[in-house]
């Protein structure tokens, strides 16, 4: 796939210019610029896949790009919902951050386990934005106005990023600071929704400045399919607003450094009177990065926030008729954490070696304090519940990028991590004023994470890769301690749980054509011991549970992807992706009739069809089609939801000096389909439209309009 060269965010440690993609093109797609120039050659550089500036064609790891011409062609609204355009990503269940709860938002890639822990990792510019109690991703706190793109790879990244990156890492850069500039985003739309956005930026001399801020309402929709539907039934409606500043500074000729902080309010309603959570969360992030003659590139990163989530639940008649609140839950947590990475220069020894070696630190605390509201109470009713936790990790890797010839490229990664659960306690507190405290013993886990990889070019228009990885996850606070409730079903935490670990290939081909054209293929083949998933129990326990977290045993996550991207003139575009998982249940101890089943929340079949016409003096117009294979909800295989195939619609037209109007439609044709199955139905989004108004450059010199950007990628 092509791609548009972009300049690096300052505190970035390269150049974001982005070029070929070895995976399926991922959709909605930027398009053609309006001058006559040849296609990208693929030669522009991204970090995600080594944590070292590379050719993206070089790059021996699947690796895709969303530049942020494709960000502003996207009929999506959250990124959550941008991410889910590429076949091989997925978040939990089929619903968007615009209605789910904020712990449902977990990001899965090729279909690796789903649920609403993240089991790839989320950075912005190198640090880390999962969140430090549950692995969750509040997906409505990346404001788009400020990213300059996405890198995603799918594949088992713990070599070098360690627990949180299983299943692989997405990584969001922020976009280079000039100036004097202003951009703006106003727009509204059905289901009484609202949005605006707005970034100022500004450099003097050395240093740059840059402000943020964002803000979204949305009245939701009937989330209950209308023959379950009952009284208490309603729309979702849901809200949040967001700010972050960013300061940086080049200190000297070597040395550059950069801060940020940033805060973020997130309601949310789930349908129902007492079925309402939220999100307050404050964080901060800051950077060094020296460059010396001689020593090669040393980059220092400190982040750490504080939040609070907390959720009403419901007990509902069933009828769906009557509601009474039975729970409120407060979720406070912090973490702090760093990272210190060093590039060594370029040696010569049979070939050219690059080094890099880091090592990273991170401690998250918790507290999950439950009020319960049971509908009958007996002396031994329980009706409290404390609970809270501390996790600390750490990991070293080092790496060695080895190229023996402009033909082959060699990868070899080494992590050794280690982390430690302590201050395990749960205090219950029962109807007749006995308690019962509970303290969970500490336990320390240790991991090697190794990976290998290679890159062959035999012919300029052919490139294979290939690798090998072994990666892991260890249990989240939540997991360990915290239980949840989704609808009508209550899972049990579990403070016994294991880590995951995970075996994994992968191996692909792309080439390119005549006239723009590109395929890829790669195949892929993963293997999941103890996965923690939502195992149905034969007996529901004391607190009414009938799901509890447990460590399953194996499962076999194997498919390959397809991609093409065809440039067919200067102002049309085609692409098209598929995904196909085979995500199966191979080992499960003590349930036996697990074994072969699917697991839940991922279909077997994803793909995308995408086609763009672009020419500023008319307009600029992107149609796709996602299509979603059949899934089930459950470990039992009994809850299955059919699929669906959905088309969206962006148009924009330039008006007047830097003012461009625009148009998108979600889900056009209207179709209907479920999105869960967790004790009531649920639907995934209806139509969706809403017409704006963009600003761009306001402020500069210049009074051109930006250009549309360069080819998809």
């Amino acid at each position: 796939m092509e791609a548009a060269s972009a300049a690096a965010p300052p505190e970035a440690p390269a150049a974001p210019t982005v070029g070929p993609a070895p995976a399926p093109a991922p959709l909605p797609t930027a398009t053609a610029s309006d001058a006559d120039a040849p296609p990208d050659t693929g030669t522009g550089t991204v970090i995600t896949a080594t944590r070292l500036p590379r050719p993206l064609r070089d790059v021996p790891a699947t690796t895709v790009v969303i530049p942020r011409a494709e960000m502003e062609r996207s009929p999506t609204l959250t990124q959550d919902a941008l991410l889910r355009t590429l076949p091989s990503a997925a978040t939990f269940r089929r619903t968007p951050s615009l209605v789910a709860d904020p712990t449902a938002q977990g990001l899965n890639l090729r279909g690796l386990a789903p649920s609403g822990v993240a089991r790839g990792l989320v950075l912005l510019d190198g640090l880390p934005f999962n969140d430090p109690y549950g692995g969750w991703v509040f997906w409505r706190a990346l404001p788009r106005l400020g990213l300059d793109r996405v890198e995603v790879v799918p594949t088992g990244g713990s070599a070098l990023y360690g627990s949180a990156a299983l299943g692989g890492v997405v990584q969001l850069f922020s976009r280079p600071i000039t100036g004097p500039v202003l951009d703006a985003d106003v727009s509204v739309g059905n289901l009484g929704t609202g949005f605006a956005a707005a970034r100022l930026a500004d450099r003097w001399g050395r240093v740059g400045a840059s402000l943020e801020v964002e803000g979204l309402t949305s009245d939701g929709y009937a989330i209950v399919p209308e023959g379950q539907r009952g009284r208490i039934d309603g729309d979702t409606p849901s809200n949040h607003v967001s700010a972050q500043a960013r300061v940086e500074a080049e200190a000297t000729d070597h040395l550059a450094l950069s801060a940020r902080a940033g805060v973020f309010r997130e309601t949310q309603n789930g349908g129902t009177r007492y079925t309402i959570a939220s999100v307050d969360l404050a964080w901060f992030a800051a950077s060094a990065r020296l460059r010396t003659d001689g020593a090669g590139a040393f980059e220092l990163g400190l982040y750490g926030r504080s939040q609070d989530f907390s959720q009403d639940r419901a007990r509902v008649s069933s009828a769906r008729n009557s509601e009474f609140l039975s729970a409120y839950q407060g979720v406070p947590a912090n973490d702090q954490g760093g990272s210190l990475v060093w590039t060594g220069p370029e040696m010569t020894l049979g070939g050219a070696h690059v080094l890099a070696a880091g090592v990273d630190a991170r401690r998250a605390h918790g507290k999950a304090d439950e009020l319960l509201l049971p509908a009958t109470y007996t002396p031994t009713t329980l009706y409290a519940r404390n609970t809270r936790g501390t996790q600390v990790s750490g990991g070293v890797f080092v790496q060695d990028l080895y190229t023996v010839s402009p033909a082959l490229e060699l990868a070899g990664t080494l992590r050794w991590d280690a982390w430690r659960d302590l201050d395990g306690h749960q205090l219950e507190s029962f109807a007749n004023g006995t308690t019962t405290a509970s303290d969970f013993a500490p336990r320390t886990a240790r991991q090697l994470s190794p990976r290998l990889a290679a890159r062959v070019r035999p012919l300029d228009w052919l490139t294979l890769r290939a690798s090998a990885y072994r990666a892991f996850r260890a249990p989240t606070l939540n997991e360990l301690y915290r239980p949840f409730q989704v609808g009508t079903v209550l899972t049990a935490a579990n403070p016994g749980l294991g880590a995951e670990r995970l075996w994994g290939t992968e191996a692909g081909v792309e080439a390119t054509g005549p006239r723009g054209l590109t395929g890829r293929v790669t195949g892929f083949w993963n293997v999941l011991d103890a996965p923690v998933t939502h195992v149905t129990l034969a007996a529901p326990l004391p607190d009414g549970a009938t799901r509890q977290r447990q460590n399953l045993g194996r499962a076999r996550v194997r498919g390959v992807e397809l991609g093409a991207d065809w440039r067919v003139s200067r102002r049309w575009t085609a692409l098209a992706a598929y995904t196909f998982v085979d995500p199966v249940v191979t080992r499960a101890p003590g349930q036996p009739d697990l074994v072969g089943l699917q697991l839940p929340q991922d279909p077997r079949h994803r793909g995308a069809l995408a086609v763009t016409f672009d020419d500023p003096s008319i307009a600029s117009i992107t149609a796709q089609l996602r299509v979603l294979g059949p899934q089930y909800e459950d470990d039992l295989n009994t809850r299955g939801m059919g699929g669906a195939a959905v088309v969206d619609l962006f148009v924009s037209r330039h008006l007047l000096w830097k003012v461009d109007a625009f148009g998108a439609v979600e889900n056009l044709f209207d179709r209907r389909y479920l999105a869960g199955r967790a004790g009531v139905d649920t639907l995934a989004p209806p139509f969706q439209a809403r017409v704006g108004l963009r600003l761009r450059d306001v402020l500069s010199e210049s009074s051109a309009r930006a250009a549309p950007g360069a080819p998809g990628r």
